[in-house]
């Protein structure tokens, strides 16, 4: 049997045109709103997508959840660049949302890849009862994701609108409490993920006492 082509699959390859619709929403950013917006937000309607084609195909594979997980961080975080400097006043905020996404997310990637030589003590993510609705239930995850990213979507446009419609307010206000919401949920995480690793870091250290005394 001729071997899988893993970068050819479906999901993946959705994920390359994610990453080409990001690369323009970038390029438009400085001064071309309405084209960088639009790619921004096709980008992240694909993120929905590419999972949907993974399961349907059974396509699913590290490389795509690595790919996908990479390019949200690192659109997010260039998104988040660009508010800084639209709104100078508040690049404290969005530093400290863009380091708490990748700490909270690289942390738990990095307690989930170690957890084959986890101990009974270790802490699984599910068993958080947030974490676990967060995790289970895809239509919160969807409205929490899509929510978030709204509202900074939202954030970047309202610049370049001296006098916004009423709609894209109200998007604005139902929006900010769903990115402040996730906020609260990345600092779970990050908690959550830190006591795994410290229980993998103590199981590991009395292992190596046990063998020491052997």
């Amino acid at each position: 049997m001729a071997e899988e082509n893993i970068f050819l699959f479906v999901p993946n390859l959705i994920g390359y045109v994610r990453i080409v619709l990001a690369l323009l929403a970038l390029y438009f950013m400085p001064s071309n709103p309405v084209p960088a917006v639009c790619s921004y937000l096709l980008s992240t309607f694909l993120d929905s997508l590419d999972g949907h084609a993974a399961r349907a195909l059974n396509q699913g594979t590290q490389f795509g959840a690595m790919l996908d997980m990479l390019t949200d961080r690192c659109v997010t975080m260039c998104l988040l660049v660009n508010l800084s400097m639209l709104y100078p006043q508040y690049a404290f905020l969005f530093q400290l949302s863009m380091s708490l996404d990748i700490a909270s997310h690289w942390l738990h990637l990095h307690s989930s890849t170690m957890k084959g030589s986890a101990s009974h003590k270790a802490i699984d993510l599910s068993g958080n009862p947030i974490l676990r609705i967060y995790y289970t239930s895809r239509t919160t995850l969807f409205v929490m994701c899509s929510g978030n990213e709204l509202f900074y979507c939202l954030l970047y446009l309202l610049h370049f609108i001296e006098e916004p419609h009423v709609s894209l307010l109200w998007l604005l206000y139902i929006s900010a409490p769903i990115c402040l919401l996730k906020t609260g949920i990345s600092v779970v995480h990050l908690v959550t993920a830190s006591r795994n690793l410290a229980a993998l870091d103590c199981a590991e250290r009395a292992q190596k006492r046990l063998v020491h005394k052997d």
